[in-house]
């Protein structure tokens, strides 16, 4: 005669000899039947006697297949050990978990719904804990035979989950399926308890297996009340809004286990370890996190993931989702858990940090191009760091701080990639700005004027560049800012030397231009040397060589111009006729371009041609073309000094600060009007103490205009070497004040043949 019996965790019934066992978990139907110690069936077995076998449901043979198709099944004849089904224990419940989708919990549901048929109701409609089975008799090491039917009733509650709470006829699969948490995890506490108390009275003494079928159903239970929890987690967040409710009961039935499970069995009892449900639910929350935040991934050719175009939209979308869900937490989801005593705030806002960063470290992994390494660091440091970002000031802050979101090797390695990348960028803006020049110069286009200024633009763009670069640099890290600063400084050196040979070799090099550029060095030096001194504090001897090179241009177009209206002075028609006019209105006309340069510049250039016209007279007077005797020499004396007045009264009259000149011109034409000879000594000394810078030759050369005679002029010229051996002691030197007139001064050969004969 047989019977048949549901098989624990699929629900199906089959039928056995008796003195068989239907075992769960086989690949074969022989190796799902055993025999059977002299004992009954265990009270997990409803009985019925030949009765037909109900028709199986689609899943119900999806079940069976995969039951058959099992891992590790055992051969006829082979009775498997309590090793043996904790390991298909855990083979079920993974596969059990694989299969069903991640967003999809109604299969998890009919799984534990048709997967644990011990606990589930029998065909009558009734619970199974109400069908009479025969409960094993303690063997022998247990020092009686045969127990009271007190123990065969609590037998049967234990091997059911016939507690209190199954009165109201709802299974434990049902309760979870129904998210009734915590009256599943009191049921499935009460077997626990009933399963521990019979194995202590040795009740499975001789039927071990029965032991193992039970509390694999048990922990079977666990295992589908724990995927609940993840399929929770999983929806907290989803479009369909938050479930206070399951919160509330997730948080009970968490804290729950913890106080039932504190900490190991000391006898290493599995169905006494602790569930630890509260770290699975926080790894739940991380993984629900990381699904998240993983949306916009692209992948190439080879199926590798790749960096998105629009990398900045990327991080945008990215930053949007992460303070949206966490506004979520902490408006809905935190107080839910929070008044089941269960604080959930900080589990979320380290899991989206932690997601948030591994994301990141995927797109740092990808990132090419300046602009893309520069997205990757300002978003990291500007926007995800900024106040408020992971949250409002109204939660209590991380015990422990938050990991970096970058990993200190990885940010190293995007500042170092983002500066190699920026050289060549910045060395491109320079050739950009230097051709928009060029263009300029090709159309022949006229400076504009900026407040009565010569402008062009390319100190605006070089100081737009160097601004934005450092300011950009310096929002992400002071180390990046001062990297950037002398990548800046040693990109502009480069740049102020081709430009300057560029223009000077161009074909605009006009009076107007010139201006403009030394505006531009300018500004550059105002401008960058004022903020940024300790970086461009190198680059002041290139702008102002820059400079100069322009200025001297400027001064050699006018020195062309004036140049042979110089070579009329001194002469025998120059002393009844004013050759000078010409000269200082020339130097009128050139000071009329000085009003549209900088007025630092444009003093200087000022004084440069101060210095330029008394120069040039006085090599005229040094280098006469006709020799003055006698009353000629005294007519041109007093000229000398006319025209002295006349050349300082107009640089004076322009602005030129260059007093130090008006000696010059005075001093020789006293010495070649004086009629008491003595006093030339004292004239000489005024001129070699006014200017430091004579040298013996134009002594000499002064001398020889006045024909003083060999012994008069040796006497005067051993004075004068003692006067500026003494000067050149007491470290008077023109050259380092500034003050060069008489050092280029060149002598000709026949005024140096007169020096000889003297």
């Amino acid at each position: 005669m047989g019977f048949w019996c549901l098989l624990p965790g699929t629900g199906r019934p089959t039928t056995t000899r008796p003195g068989f066992l239907s075992f769960p978990f086989t690949s074969s139907s022989a190796a799902a039947k055993m025999p059977l110690p002299q004992t009954q069936a265990s009270g997990l077995e409803l009985h019925r006697r030949q009765e037909p076998v109900e028709p199986h449901t689609p899943a119900q043979g999806a079940r069976r297949a995969s039951s058959e198709d099992a891992p590790g099944a055992q051969h006829e004849g082979f009775r498997p050990g309590l090793g043996t089904l904790r390991r298909a224990l855990s083979r079920a419940s993974q596969r059990a978990s694989v299969r069903a989708p991640r967003g999809d919990t109604g299969l998890l549901r009919l799984s534990g719904r048709f997967l644990f048929g011990s606990l589930r109701r029998t065909p009558d409609n009734r619970p199974a804990g109400d069908q009479t089975g025969v409960t094993s008799e303690p063997g022998p090491a247990c020092g009686r035979k045969g127990s009271s039917k007190a123990k065969e009733d609590v037998g049967r509650r234990s091997s059911t989950g016939a507690g209190p709470e199954e009165a109201e006829g709802t299974s434990v699969a049902d309760l979870i399926s129904q998210r009734q948490l915590l009256a599943a995890f009191k049921r499935l506490r009460h077997l626990e308890t009933g399963l521990v108390a019979e194995k202590a009275s040795c009740t499975f003494q001789q039927d071990p297996t029965g032991f193992a079928r039970r509390a694999m159903d048990v922990c079977l239970h666990y295992d589908g009340l724990a995927a609940e929890i993840g399929a929770i987690v999983r929806e907290t967040l989803g479009p369909d809004g938050v479930d206070a409710a399951a919160l509330a009961e997730l948080a009970r039935v968490v804290r729950a286990e913890e106080e039932a499970h504190p900490e190991p069995p000391a006898d290493g009892d599995f169905l006494r370890t602790p569930r630890r449900w509260r770290q699975y639910w926080e790894d739940a929350v991380r993984r629900r996190a990381g699904s998240l935040t993983a949306g916009g991934r692209q992948e190439g050719p080879g199926g590798q993931p790749t960096l998105p175009t629009d990398l900045a939209r990327l991080l945008a979308e990215l930053g949007a989702l992460v303070r949206r869900d966490l506004q979520k937490v902490q408006r809905e989801v935190h107080p839910a858990y929070a008044a089941a005593g269960f604080p959930a705030w900080e589990a979320y806002l380290r899991a989206f940090h932690g997601a948030v960063a591994g994301r990141l470290q995927e797109l740092a992994h990808d990132a090419r191009g300046c602009e893309q390494l520069y997205v990757l660091l300002d978003w990291a440091a500007n926007v995800y760091s900024s106040p408020g970002f992971l949250g409002s000031q109204d939660q209590a802050l991380p015990s422990e701080p938050l990991p970096p979101l970058l990993a200190p090797d990885v940010w190293a390695r995007l500042e170092d990639d983002y500066t190699s990348f920026l050289e060549t960028k910045i060395a491109s803006c320079f050739d950009g700005i230097l051709q928009l020049e060029q263009s300029r110069w090709a159309a022949a286009e006229a400076p504009e004027e900026l407040q009565g200024l010569y402008h062009t633009p390319l100190s605006f763009d070089v100081c737009m560049l160097v601004a934005e670069h450092v300011k950009a640099a310096g929002s992400i890290s002071a180390e990046l800012e001062a990297t950037t600063l002398g990548i800046c400084a040693r990109a502009l050196g480069l740049f102020l030397h081709r430009f300057e040979k560029a223009f000077l070799e161009s074909g605009a090099v006009t009076e107007p231009n010139l201006c403009a550029s030394i505006n531009a060095c300018e500004e550059l030096r105002t401008h960058l040397l004022a903020k940024f001194p300790e970086s461009f504090g190198e680059l002041e001897k290139a702008l102002g060589a820059a400079a100069r090179a322009f200025q001297k241009r400027l001064l050699q177009g006018l020195q062309g111009t004036v140049q042979p209206l110089f070579r009329v002075l001194c002469t025998k028609a120059w002393l009844t006729q004013d050759l000078l006019q010409p000269v200082m209105d020339k130097v009128l006309a050139f000071s009329g371009l000085l009003g549209h340069m900088a007025p630092p510049l444009a003093q200087e250039t000022l004084q440069q041609v101060h210095r330029y016209v008394v120069r040039e007279y006085l090599a005229q007077v040094l280098r006469p073309r006709e020799r003055l005797r006698g009353v000629d020499r005294r007519s041109g004396s007093q000229k000398m000094g006319l025209e002295a007045q006349a050349i300082g009264s107009t640089f004076q009259g322009l602005g030129s600060e260059a007093t130090w000149l008006g000696q010059a011109i005075p001093c020789v034409a006293d010495i070649l009007g004086e009629t008491y000879k003595d006093d030339i000594r004292r004239h000489l000394e005024t001129l070699i103490r006014s200017y430091p810078d004579i040298r013996r030759d134009h002594v000499l050369a002064i001398l020889a205009l006045r024909r003083l005679g060999r012994r008069r002029n040796q006497h005067f010229l051993r004075h004068a070497q003692a006067v500026l051996r003494a000067a050149a002691k007491a470290g008077g030197s023109g050259a380092a004040g500034g003050r060069v007139l008489f050092e280029e001064i060149e002598l000709g050969t026949s005024m140096d043949a007169l020096v000889t004969c003297i």
